[in-house]
């Protein structure tokens, strides 16, 4: 399969630094160009899978996913437009309906699509319900990092603009737990691969389309400006379905891929050996400000008490887990708590996103979400939360937990659970404590507050 594709690689450039899944903003560009092509379709109009890979200095790159198709440019299309060439407008294919109806198409026949060099697989999970050829296409909505078409309502399918090598975690864990018949996520329905010169990789994943579900993160918000109780009821069911989230991920001994295991000697040696660096240069970079003042000067008794909790004995077994829990990657759907949005912290390469981890990073992850609800109901509602609002979710997710979970992927006493979740909590409370004061010192005090709770954990 061939196909003339002519872009300009300026224009290419110029389009792709303006989108909003351009992570890589605030770096020098030194050169983007097209990497490879992978022709979908010839006919009635190209359709292509366009590999672009964009270098900074000092030799780094990263290499971004742009499906183009062509249309005369006497039809006016402006829609996604990156360029004009020989009387055709070249645009990005996911502002299209059409064009992303044919990605379904290729999905469902489970097509695989050959150029020089490289090879697109598409791949349809037998039993999901085939929304058709007169499918209503329509996109999601603004995403940041990625791009996601919605299917009658019933599928979405999302492209993952930037592409890395290695299978992507979110279709790995969605593909486990589809296939061992877990509702609370949304059933993986397919995917597609891409295998070129450089890499092997996935390019996006086809799921389960939730209509009418409430994202967990503006669910929270709501509830704290109307009825708090109410949503501390719904805080107990979600800390259930993660204890049996983690338990369903740590249940296949014989996957070496998910196998549960123990903990090297070294991972929470170096964890705390990360976290104690981080600490001691942010504490030593904290600015005059009255929001940082309780910590002010403590970075030396953050780090004696991140010492004393790591003391921990047994710390259970390390499995494959979310990576980037809170209650944005949650949804409240008619049949309960849904998990979304396994990818993994973007911001780490994907070796790591895929590495066994601790269950309790996760729920350290979202004790961490209920602080920031507590303080953004104030912050962006103008609503006071009960005094206790925070204290009390976070025992009714971790009782809830408990009960859910596996026992022999925890720490075998509850206070050695307790004081590896505070480790994570730390870890995560010190990360918070950079991002806010470089992207919104309003919000400060979340991570300050955070530190001092932590501060007057109990270690022996």
């Amino acid at each position: 399969m061939t196909a003339d594709l002519r872009l300009d690689e300026q224009a290419l450039e110029e389009w792709v630094v303006a989108q909003r899944w351009f992570g890589s903003k605030a770096r020098e560009v030194v050169h983007l160009g097209v990497l490879d092509v992978v022709p979908l379709r010839l006919e009635p109009r190209l359709l292509a899978s366009v590999m672009v890979e964009s270098r900074f200095a000092p030799g780094t790159h990263e290499v971004y996913q742009v499906p183009v198709a062509y249309r005369p440019v006497e039809e006016g299309w402006s829609a996604g437009a990156i360029a004009e060439a020989d009387g055709m407008t070249i645009y990005d294919a996911l502002s299209d309906p059409e064009e992303g109806q044919a990605l379904l198409e290729l999905m469902r026949a489970n097509a695989r699509l050959e150029s020089e060099d490289a090879v697109s697989e598409f791949h349809w999970v037998e039993g999901t319900r085939d929304p058709g050829p007169s499918a209503v296409v329509r996109p999601m909505g603004a995403e940041q990092s990625n791009s996601s078409l919605v299917f009658d309502e019933a599928l979405a399918l999302k492209l993952y603009r930037r592409v890395e090598a290695g299978i992507n975690p979110e279709l790995e864990l969605l593909r486990f737990l589809t296939e061992r018949g877990f509702e609370s996520v949304p059933a993986l329905a397919g995917w597609y691969e891409y295998t070129g010169r450089l890499m092997e990789a996935t390019l996006g994943v086809m799921q389960e389309f939730l209509p009418g579900a409430r994202d967990g993160w503006e669910l929270a918000l709501d509830e704290l400006s109307s009825d708090p109780e109410e949503f501390l009821g719904r805080v107990r069911a979600l800390g259930e379905v993660t204890g049996r989230l983690h338990s369903a991920l740590g249940s296949d001994a014989s996957n070496p891929s998910f196998a549960p295991e123990e903990p090297s000697a070294e991972s929470l040696g170096l964890l705390t050996a990360t976290v104690d660096e981080e600490i001691e240069r942010i504490f030593l970079e904290l600015p005059e400000d009255e929001a940082v003042e309780p910590i002010a000067g403590r970075g030396e008794e953050v780090r004696e008490q991140l010492r004393l909790l790591t003391h921990v004995g047994s710390a259970g077994k390390v499995i494959r887990t979310h990576g980037d829990y809170h209650l944005g990657q949650t949804m409240l759907a008619e049949r309960g708590w849904v998990v979304i949005d396994f990818e993994g912290e973007p911001a780490r390469p994907l070796p790591e996103r895929r590495r066994k981890r601790s269950p309790l990073r996760d729920v350290a992850g979202m004790m961490r979400s209920f602080a920031y609800a507590a303080s953004a109901s104030e912050i962006l509602r103008g609503v006071q939360p009960p005094e206790d609002w925070e204290q009390r979710a976070r025992e009714e997710f971790l009782e809830a937990y408990l009960d859910g979970a596996d026992p022999s992927l925890l720490p075998a006493s509850r206070h050695g659970v307790e004081q590896l979740l505070s480790v994570f909590e730390l870890e995560k409370a010190v990360y918070e404590l950079r991002y806010e004061l470089n992207n919104r010192p309003d919000w400060v005090r979340i991570p300050v507050a955070g530190i001092l709770r932590l501060l007057e954990v109990p270690a022996r």
